[in-house]
């Protein structure tokens, strides 16, 4: 696969800015039928996408298949929102005599900029929540996982989007964004990535003339999980190594710095140190296989530098072993490092790399004010038995989810919304009841009836 020319690129706007209308007045019904038969179509061509995320992102199958999952709860969800939001205005109650209607309108043509750690089922939730919102949109996946992105988009062409309001770029991020952000036609951006790439976007967005450009940015985040003195440690272990080390750590949500009551601590370290011993390493395409590759070699070097650098800052407390049948490959040992100071982790490493640091029953405050202090508030996770305790965590912190007594990955479409604030992003969150609303224009209609004889449905209202 080619990447896309800078005319390309701009071609791809146009395109899709001359199709935008006639996607938009289908209508919410004609586009929720549209998704729904997407989602058809993924659930039965399952092992297609199964193949391309192991070969393609390293997914181990477990991942793989939790992925397609999602991809289609994401095209279901949207489909039931496009329904119940864009298929018809909504009736506002107002004075005798007039009638007020709310509608919600695609705003035009969205970039959508997908990661690499879920190229499937991100990719999915954002073209599709732009979509049904009435948008047309120009996706761009990332750049190390196009094959998943391309067969997403021709299914979603054979289920009956507009080839014309749908248009797939493989670019690099540079090259896409000097052409999008400048584009007259753009009229959002939906991304996820790191911070620094949403930063870069925003200041674009900025820059650019014409129309305010909204921008839906869900990026990473320093996620810690709290373990105070009555946690069940069977349960702590558990929850700590699956959130940390599933999907080799390379999870927005994934688990990054683990504070542990230092009277429990001992126990709760031994216990994790054992779980990592039962992790099986290895072939993403092999059932038996817990943790895949990293992404990539680049990726792999930045996580062993970081971990050099721990040694010589930190305590490195467990690694994994790796052997020769990980020589061929962008294997990374899952590490536990012991802090002396939460503030020695200042940035997030994207990997299968924890970072414990144990604190005083008396200080929790500090720990709180440690969380806080980071500016990310993606994920978070308490294990106590004490509801004052998780309430307290709770009230003092404000990640966009958090995790009581259960481990801190895998959030569920309309059941789990997905996304941050502050450094961790802008919000909504995806997935959720709020999110479709973001991709739209409200527009309001008061009309006086009794001007039209007190028959509003002379004006055709409503349709």
């Amino acid at each position: 696969m080619r990447e896309a020319t800078p005319a390309e690129i701009g071609g791809a706007f146009d395109a899709a800015a001359a199709a935008q209308a006639a996607w938009s007045r289908a209508g919410g019904e004609a586009r929720a039928a549209v998704l729904d038969k997407a989602a058809d179509s993924l659930e039965t061509r399952r092992t297609e996408f199964y193949e391309l995320l192991v070969r393609e992102a390293g997914k181990t199958l477990t991942d793989a298949i939790a992925e397609v999952r999602e991809a289609a709860d994401f095209c279901r969800y949207y489909a039931l929102q496009a329904r119940t939001l864009f298929e018809k205005p909504l009736r506002l109650a107002g004075p005798t005599g007039e009638s007020h209607d709310l509608s919600l309108q695609g705003r035009g043509v969205f970039a959508c900029i997908s990661p690499w750690n879920f190229p499937l089922a991100i990719f999915a939730g954002q073209t599709t929540a732009a979509l049904a919102a009435g948008n047309a949109v120009v996706a761009k996946p990332a750049e190390p996982t196009p094959l998943v992105a391309a067969r997403f988009v021709a299914l979603l062409h054979e289920a009956g989007v507009t080839p014309a309001a749908l248009q797939f770029v493989p670019a690099p991020g540079r090259a896409f964004g000097e052409i999008a952000f400048r584009h007259p036609a753009l009229a959002g951006v939906a991304m996820t990535g790191s911070t620094a790439t949403a930063i870069t976007i925003n200041r674009a967005l900025a820059e650019r003339g014409g129309a305010i450009v909204p921008l839906i940015a869900e990026t990473g985040g320093i996620n810690a999980m709290l373990v105070d003195s009555t946690a069940l440690p069977e349960q702590v272990a558990d929850d700590v190594v699956s959130s940390a080390f599933m999907s080799a750590g390379q999870r927005c949500s994934a688990l990054r710095l683990l504070f542990v009551q230092e009277d429990v601590a001992d126990t709760i370290i031994e216990m994790i140190a054992g779980a990592m011993d039962e992790l099986v390493i290895g072939d993403p395409a092999e059932s038996r296989t817990d943790i895949g590759p990293v992404i990539n070699a680049a990726a792999a070097e930045q996580l062993s530098a970081h971990v050099a650098q721990m040694r010589k800052e930190a305590r490195v407390i467990k690694a994994c072993a790796l052997g020769e049948a990980h020589s061929h490959g962008s294997f990374v040992a899952p590490h536990l490092i012991e802090l002396r100071d939460p503030r020695q982790l200042t940035r997030e490493a994207f990997g299968p790399l924890l970072h414990v640091f144990r604190y005083k029953a008396r200080d929790i405050g500090k720990v709180l004010e440690a969380i806080r202090a980071t500016q990310y508030g993606l994920t978070l996770g308490v294990q106590t038995r004490l509801e004052s305790f998780w309430r307290r965590v709770f009230q003092e912190t404000n990640a966009g989810h958090t995790y009581v007594n259960r481990n801190m990955i895998g959030a569920v479409v309309g059941v789990q919304p997905f996304g941050g604030t502050g450094l961790s992003g802008t919000g909504p969150k995806a997935g959720g009841p709020h999110y479709l609303a973001r991709f739209a224009n409200e527009r309001t209609l008061t009309v006086n009836t009794t001007a039209t004889g007190g028959n509003a449905a002379l004006l055709n209202l409503g349709q």
